[in-house]
């Protein structure tokens, strides 16, 4: 894939640290993830239930939750160092707007990812159940008041 984009292998790694760092930065979510958690505190389960919804309504198969889901079965470890990336570029983004000592925050993020991870495969893998036919709108809801609690114990 260098080769193809007109640079040496050792380029990418030296620019990304590794090809799972590249992937995180070529896909939607984590890019947007610092602005979509900028602003007010008290929108912020609104804020992250839209934009995670928005994406995954427009194009879930190139989503990295679904990326990461899919592979689990054919490479577990290759997907753990995935998760394992992206919760911590999460925990990033999320220290700057939440406020309590480190193991909480920690705990929050892991919560909210294991919860969108949930989300993700029961409607956009699965494709069934209540969570697949109800419309986004309502998805969006839901996922506010658990992420609402997740990170304000509201």
């Amino acid at each position: 894939m260098s080769a193809r984009a007109g640079v040496t292998h050792g380029l990418v790694l030296r620019q990304f640290g590794s090809k799972e760092q590249l992937f995180l930065a070529a896909v939607p979510g984590h890019r947007e993830l610092d602005d979509t958690i900028a602003g007010d505190r008290r929108t912020l389960p609104e804020r992250v239930a839209h934009a995670f919804v928005t994406r995954m309504e427009t194009n879930a198969a190139g989503d990295p939750l679904v990326v990461l889901l899919r592979s689990v079965a054919s490479d577990q470890k290759a997907a753990a160092t995935l998760l394992e990336l992206m919760e911590k570029n999460s925990l990033t983004a999320y220290r700057e707007v939440l406020e309590g000592d480190d193991e909480d925050i920690e705990a929050c993020v892991s919560l909210l990812g294991a919860h969108l991870i949930g989300v993700t495969f029961s409607r956009y893998i699965a494709a069934t159940g209540p969570l697949a036919r109800m419309d986004a709108a309502d998805v969006t809801a839901h996922v506010a008041r658990v992420l609402r609690h997740i990170l304000f114990d509201d």
